[in-house]
């Protein structure tokens, strides 16, 4: 097994005096593929806010690249190479394509044209749209430039909330696709996702959640194959 990236160890947390995560415990290695899946309110994307930042953590600690980054900011979460694409308002709407990406590198101090260019030979649709404001796109599209903004930074590890929710099957097997091309140039991808039979078939791992605590826990095909767990959070 590679070196673990990622480690959220007794994570208990929520909003506001709310805990949402109890005791939650995962783990993401070097350049791996795993999958949240669960039930609506089961603390999915919950989990994901947790490693950005953007919850308050009661307990536990989550350790990042051999960083202990528990309490960081989510800018200081960003420089040391984890990168956040959010379920909605992932993109600036009057923005062009081409700014959206621009913004994407706003911590970056050198020459980003190198990075422009391998953005758009990753995502060929967005280079004849890169002059058209983002909100015009269609929502594949738009999920496009909410990965190719937070590529612009070459993360380490990739966090993407449910990044095909309300897409058609054709741009829902598009992302999929993507993700797993992202993953083959190193970069590890902890990923919530609804879809969840087709995230596991591309995932190393993956999580069950319910409730805010850990339900299974196995390799992807292992899941899958779980009759349990299919009848319980599969559809059978």
């Amino acid at each position: 097994m590679s070196d673990v990236l990622l480690t959220i160890e007794n994570v208990t947390g929520g909003y506001g005096e709310a805990d949402i995560l109890f005791d939650l415990n995962m783990k993401v290695h070097d350049g791996e593929v795993v999958v949240i899946v669960g039930p609506n309110g089961a603390g999915k994307s919950t989990a994901m806010k947790s490693v950005f930042g953007l919850l308050k953590i009661r307990g536990g600690t989550i350790t990042y690249d051999g960083h202990d980054i528990t309490h960081d900011t989510s800018d200081a979460i960003v420089r040391r190479g984890i990168c956040y694409v959010p379920q909605t308002n992932n993109v600036f709407p009057t923005l062009t394509v081409h700014e959206n990406l621009e913004m994407g590198a706003f911590v970056r101090k050198d020459d980003i044209s190198d990075s422009l260019d391998r953005i758009y030979e990753f995502f060929p649709p967005l280079k004849e749209k890169r002059k058209l404001p983002a909100g015009t796109l269609s929502g594949g599209q738009r999920q496009m430039v909410a990965m190719g903004k937070a590529l612009m930074l070459d993360p380490k590890l990739l966090l993407l909330d449910e990044p095909t929710a309300g897409l058609s099957p054709k741009y829902m097997d598009q992302i999929f696709s993507i993700v797993k091309q992202i993953n083959e140039l190193g970069i590890g991808i902890l990923m919530v996702e609804q879809n969840a039979k087709q995230a596991l078939g591309l995932a190393d791992r993956g999580y069950v959640l319910a409730s805010g605590k850990n339900r299974y826990e196995d390799t992807g095909a292992n899941l899958l194959a779980n009759r349990e767990v299919a009848e319980m959070f599969l559809g059978g």
